[in-house]
């Protein structure tokens, strides 16, 4: 039995890594589950897509849909066209997406209308803000999954509310947090740790990519202008996203604690986050990643598709208003920040269970 594995863009890599070993693993058993990796090109630079496979040790793709850029209803369709004419040659017997991304719902979508069974990984995640591409992306690929992979207790409820049969639902935690697991001895110092004589704690790290945060210049401005006043002068690491770099240049913002710097590989991205007195983020999976790793986290964001690193974790959603950044930087250096716990099958064996689960419904 052979299953399609998409990628198509960086969050993708990190959930997919850990299920290749586990089938790798199974297979030396006698298994008869195989697979096929699609990447859909959606992410199609070097920094953002081939250093992930190298550094996480995912095969080279068994086929690159090479869609590139363009709008989301462009690289949808370029998706569901491409991933269409390879099921029709070469068909699969179940299209296996994880999180969020456009890739996952236009493969869905493309497999479904073939007949082909879809199995959804971190299935049930919900923001409950439809101005979200992801967001959108969640709903529609739930609604045509037949097999759902969750992350929490929260996600299975969301399933059971849309009238998702229980029996569909497999809640088998965290394949992000497998990977961070996995490699958390690997994590590697990068070149500008001594190039800006950083210190354990003493900076911090900010990714912000989404467009009610970075889009606008005046927003960007305030944002950053906030962060870096009320961080004492300590530095301020903020690896950017093309969508931010170009804000940035148009408007020649700068701080002089502030440096920016290219997208760093997983490795070394982490290495600073485990090493950070806190994250300032608007990324769901990098809150996910500090709350395991017991860091600080700030979400510039007014909700969250993973509510459980709030509730449970080290993360507090913070909104957009910068005024709210001011106080919650005051919590981190009086050392009141709460410390968290880890929740449910966040354990490092998610994709095991995956492959079970799959072995099963599958009756490989």
């Amino acid at each position: 039995m052979r299953i399609d594995i998409i990628a198509g863009a960086r969050p993708n890599f990190m959930k997919i890594a850990p299920i290749i070993d586990a089938i790798r693993i199974r297979q030396l058993d006698g298994s008869k589950l195989s697979f096929r990796l699609v990447h859909t090109g959606q992410h199609y630079d070097k920094a953002m897509s081939g250093r992930f496979f190298e550094e996480l040790n995912i095969p080279d793709p068994d086929i690159n849909l090479e869609v590139g850029s363009g709008t989301q209803a462009e690289q949808t369709g370029n998706i569901m066209v491409r991933y269409e004419k390879l099921l029709m040659e070469s068909p699969c017997d179940l299209c296996l997406v994880v999180g969020d991304v456009t890739s996952t719902m236009a493969c869905s979508i493309a497999a479904k209308k073939l007949n082909i069974k879809v199995a959804h990984v971190e299935g049930g995640i919900r923001s409950f803000d439809l101005t979200m591409p992801e967001e959108i992306n969640r709903m529609v690929t739930d609604s045509i999954t037949d097999y759902f992979f969750t992350t929490s207790e929260v996600a299975n409820q969301n399933l059971i509310k849309e009238g998702v049969d229980p029996k569909a639902i497999f809640f088998v935690g965290n394949t992000m947090i497998d990977t961070l697991l996995k490699n958390q001895s690997r994590f590697s110092q990068p070149s500008l740790w001594k190039d800006l004589s950083l210190k354990e704690k003493e900076y911090f790290i900010i990714t912000l990519h989404r467009p009610s945060n970075v889009d606008e210049v005046n927003q960007l401005q305030k944002l950053l202008s906030e962060i870096t006043l009320s961080a004492q002068q300590l530095p301020i690491i903020f690896p950017v996203h093309p969508r931010t770099r170009k804000t940035l240049l148009s408007a020649n913002l700068s701080w002089s604690n502030l440096f920016c710097v290219d997208p760093l590989g997983y490795l070394e991205f982490n290495y600073l986050v485990k090493h950070a007195k806190a994250v300032i983020t608007d990324s769901g999976g990098v809150t996910e990643e500090t709350t395991v790793l017991g860091v600080p986290c700030m979400t510039l964001r007014t909700s969250t598709e993973r509510p459980e690193t709030v509730t449970m974790g080290t993360n507090e959603l913070l909104g957009i208003d910068p005024s709210a950044i001011r106080p919650a930087m005051q919590k981190v250096f009086e050392g009141n920040w709460k410390r968290g716990i880890i929740p449910e099958k966040w354990d490092g064996q998610t994709a095991g269970r995956i492959v079970t689960a799959l072995e099963k419904v599958l009756s490989v």
